[in-house]
This record gives C-alpha cells, sequence and structure tokens, in this order.
C-alpha cells in the first residue's frame, strides 16, 4: 500500500477556535515526513487526534488501509502508533527498564519477571546503539539519554509509525546526531516517522517529505529537496524573513550603569569561577554545551541559590539573595527555560497569567485594582500581539509562542530594571521567533539589561551586544561586537580559551 496513514478533511473547533480547516496528511511506511508551521497553525491538534488525547469534529483517518476512530492513547498505541513529546513524560525515580515497559511489564505467574524485563531492556537498548543500562535509574541520566530511553520506549510497542515532536529542542550537537542515526535506523525497519521541529537546518538534514499547515488549513506538501529553507518560512508566515540578520536596535537608553555583577562566583556542584558584569541597555549572551552551567548562573542571580562563595553587585551594591522574591525586591525578572512547568499556570486565563507577578501593585488593601489589572493586560496583549480570543482564554489553549509572550507581559507589568531570558525561542516557529527577539531588543532599548541564555549561537550573534562563554562551570572566554560570531564561540567551547 503506498500510504500506511492518510488523514483527510480533518477538522476540530475550541470555544472561540476553529483549530483545523479541513487538513489532509499522508505518510508513507519507512518515510521521515516532517510537519511544519507557525505556533498555532495546527501541528499539536492533528498529532493529538491521530494519537487519541482529542477527538475529530470531521473527516477520516485510515491506518493500514482500513478506517479508523482513535478515541484514546490506548487505543492510538494499539494500532501501532507510538509519541515522543518534547516534555519527556517519564518517571525519573524508576529504572530504565521500567520506564520502557511502563503499564506491560513482563509477568511470571502474578509477580513481575524482573530479570526478564531488564534483559528485553537490555536488548532494544543495545540494538539501538545506546550505551545506557536498564537497571539504571532513569535521573541518573541526563536529558539526551532520557529522550533515547523513551524512544525505545515507543519502539518497544512494536509501533508503525512514531510521532517525534520537537525531540532536539534540549539536546546538544553530538546528541542530534546520534538521534538521527536512530531515527534513519527506524526507516530502514519501514517504520514511518512524523517529525516535528522549528530547527530547519534538522529538518532538511532528515526529512523526506514537508508538510505545511498554516492558520488551520492545509498548505500543502513538498519533498524536502524542492523546497528553499526560504520558501518554507514565506509559506508557513506569510513574509518572507531574513534569519541571519542582525535585529535592530536604537541603543538610547544604554549606559555605562553595571546592573549586574557576578565576581568569582562558586557554586557547587557545577559553578566553579564565574565572573560577568552586565550594563543598562545592554544584551549579554551566555553561550556554552548542555552542562556547561548557563541556567544555574541565572539562578544564581535571581536567588534561586545561593552561592558559596563570590559576589554578587546589584547596580553597584552589594547583595545577598536568599530566595527569587529577593531577586524581585531588587527589580529582577526571570523568563524560566521550561516555560510549561516553570512558566505558565496553564488553567489559568491569560489575564492571570499577565497580572500574576504584579499583584502587589495593583492591589489596594488586598483588593485587586481590577480597572487597572485590565489596562495592564489590554496594553501587553495589544503591545506583544499575543493572539487570544480574549483575556479569559486559558492559556493552556495559546500557541508556544503566544505563551511566550504572555510570560515576558507578565514580567515587564512588574517594570524591573534587569530581565534574565532562557532559551525564549525554544519550541516556537521563526515568525514568533523573530517577534521575541524584537521584544527583546525592545525591552533592552527602554533601558533594562539583558542576560540572553540560548544554545543557537546564531540567535547569540543577531541579538548580543556581547557573549560570555560558559565551559564546565567556568567563564573561558567573551566576544563583542562583529566578534559574535558561531566559529569564535564553538572555537572557545571546544578550546576553553579566552576569545578576543
Amino acid at each position: 500500500m503506498e500510504y500506511i496513514l492518510e488523514m483527510k478533511d480533518i477538522q476540530k473547533s475550541f470555544p472561540g477556535v476553529r483549530a483545523l480547516k479541513g487538513i489532509t496528511f499522508q505518510l508513507k511506511p519507512g518515510e521521515i515526513h516532517s510537519l511544519m508551521g507557525e505556533n498555532g497553525a495546527g501541528k499539536s491538534t492533528l498529532i493529538k487526534i491521530l494519537t487519541g488525547v482529542y477527538k475529530k469534529d470531521g473527516g477520516t483517518i485510515l491506518f493500514d488501509g482500513r478506517e479508523v476512530e482513535i478515541n484514546s492513547t490506548i487505543e492510538a498505541q494499539n494500532l501501532g502508533i507510538s509519541t515522543v513529546y518534547q516534555e519527556l513524560n517519564m518517571i525519573p525515580y524508576l529504572s530504565v527498564g521500567e520506564n520502557i515497559f511502563l503499564g506491560r511489564y513482563p509477568k511470571k505467574g502474578k509477580a513481575i519477571d524482573w530479570k526478564k524485563l531488564y534483559e528485553d531492556a537490555g536488548k532494544l537498548l543495545r540494538d539501538m546503539g545506546l550505551n545506557i543500562k536498564a537497571e539504571a535509574t532513569l535521573n541518573s541520566y541526563g536529558t539526551a539519554a532520557q529522550q533515547m530511553v523513551s524512544i525505545a520506549r515507543a519502539i518497544s510497542l512494536n509501533c508503525k509509525v512514531i510521532v517525534l515532536d520537537e525531540p532536539t529542542s534540549s539536546l546538544d550537537t553530538d546528541e542530534v546526531k546520534m538521534l538521527f542515526s536512530i531515527v534513519r535506523d527506524l526507516k530502514k525497519k519501514n517504520i514511518a516517522v512524523i517529525f516535528i521541529s522549528h530547527r530547519l537546518d534538522e529538518v532538511y538534514e532528515i526529512s523526506d517529505r514537508i508538510t505545511i499547515l498554516k492558520d488551520g488549513e492545509y498548505e500543502g506538501t513538498y519533498g524536502a529537496s524542492e523546497l528553499s529553507q526560504n520558501e518554507l518560512i514565506t509559506k508557513m508566515v506569510g513574509r518572507e524573513i531574513e534569519q541571519k540578520q542582525k535585529i535592530e536596535r536604537s541603543h538610547k537608553n544604554s549606559g555605562s550603569e553595571m546592573v549586574i555583577e557576578l565576581d568569582k562566583i562558586v557554586s557547587k556542584p557545577k559553578l566553579k569561577n564565574i565572573s560577568i558584569n552586565i550594563k543598562r541597555g545592554e544584551i549579554v549572551g551566555l553561550a556554552g554545551l548542555l552542562g556547561a552551567g548557563r541556567t544555574e548562573t541565572a539562578q544564581v542571580i535571581f536567588g534561586y541559590t545561593t552561592p558559596d562563595a563570590g559576589t554578587i553587585k546589584v547596580k553597584g551594591e552589594k547583595v545577598t539573595l536568599k530566595t527569587p522574591r529577593d531577586g524581585l525586591s531588587h527589580k529582577m525578572a526571570f523568563c524560566t527555560e521550561n516555560r510549561r512547568e516553570e512558566g505558565i499556570i496553564p488553567n489559568m486565563s491569560v489575564y492571570d497569567n499577565i497580572v500574576l507577578s504584579s499583584l502587589k501593585t495593583i492591589s489596594h488593601h488586598g483588593f485587586l485594582n481590577r480597572a487597572e489589572g485590565d489596562r495592564i493586560v489590554k496594553e501587553y496583549i495589544e503591545r506583544f500581539h499575543i493572539k487570544t480570543p480574549g483575556p479569559k482564554q486559558k492559556i493552556k489553549n495559546l500557541s508556544g509562542g503566544n505563551q511566550q509572550k504572555v510570560i515576558l507581559a507578565r514580567w515587564l507589568a512588574t517594570n524591573p530594571d534587569f530581565i534574565i531570558f532562557d532559551e525564549p525561542t525554544r519550541g516556537i516557529d521563526v515568525g514568533a521567533k523573530r517577534d521575541v527577539e524584537n521584544l527583546v531588543a525592545e525591552i533592552a532599548d527602554m533601558g533594562l539589561g539583558v542576560l540572553l541564555i540560548s544554545s543557537e549561537m546564531s540567535e547569540l550573534a543577531r541579538n548580543c551586544d556581547r557573549v560570555y562563554v560558559l565551559r564546565d562551570g567556568v567563564v573561558v572566554g567573551e566576544v563583542s561586537g562583529e566578534e559574535i560570531r558561531q566559529e569564535n564561540i564553538t572555537k572557545i567551547i571546544a578550546e576553553g580559551r579566552h576569545g578576543g
């Protein structure tokens, strides 16, 4: 048969939003097929219908040559459809083997056959070329290894189709190569792969075909070799975007005043010697591989963790920060990397998520000043072009890019002097990414000091005035201006020496 999966005229609506308006998607056996589109284009909704999380309102699904109704995730798994999500949904304190066979442990009588469980899990991991012990606790491994275990679990279900949703968002270059090697092995075994990523270079490296969705509609399907990156972006967002172009800045409120100074910070076990400074109106980047200590540096600045040695100065004054409340009191803001777990309150409205950090300033005698809250929320929805049916919409129903804008609005509503962005464009599309980057530039031009953490060297080059390079908890180099180029940063990371 030509297609293992056909989704025809798929329709889905939510209150106030028509999410899918007749989507077509066809997948061949043994094909790596990328699903592309801006945040809010309908990718996640389509995948959730395929995997039984949502029920479609209309259309038909053909799987393995017959029409099917997928009413639950269990039904999807029984058909042979497995999903590996961006946010790993595993149990960290169980063993690797237990996570692979969770809910379907081999039995000997009524008891679990632990020997068989670990033997089968070990064989599966070895077949994938992974040096991971089935008996080890899952959280004894890093994010990349856990991602591979998640894929091993999907393969163990004897799947015919596997969905990889942003599988590389937390992986470094070598780990991505390992993942792609596994994906190509799946292809050789005639397993079809639906690949979702906002990293265009990776999409072109791994994909056979690309399907584009735009505003809940089917735009088209193309051979990966038929479509240039610029053509892909234009079809996704409806306009051309120059990805490598430097973000425009006015620098109108830049100054010599230091808003943050770290001197010889030590915070065991990750940070061994961190000295950085950030001026008002300046965007300073932190570069380095996963585990280099970038997020840990941000957490020390904001008061999540107290350093073991070294000094922190805020606007020239030596301070001791023991809790995030201390960071807030010194007019700091922190947009964390994991917006779903540490950023948004999913079941609360857009309105509540925006005013959350400003409740103290917009309340009088314990009562919320609703008019002031309405003014703030209206201002930021318009200013940041947040796509929402209204402020009462639950934030979990917004796209990733719009959720990120809501978090930005929340922190700016506190009128900070300094703001930390930890991977602000992770998991959002090229159009929303450019919007967020322009907002970061606007924030700096308002006179705020900005610390920008990113795994994408090109993002640092487009946005930063200076970049510190970290390796193994030590600042090993600094580049500025025209010297902020991917090859320079990579060289410093590799050699562990100071740049120009």
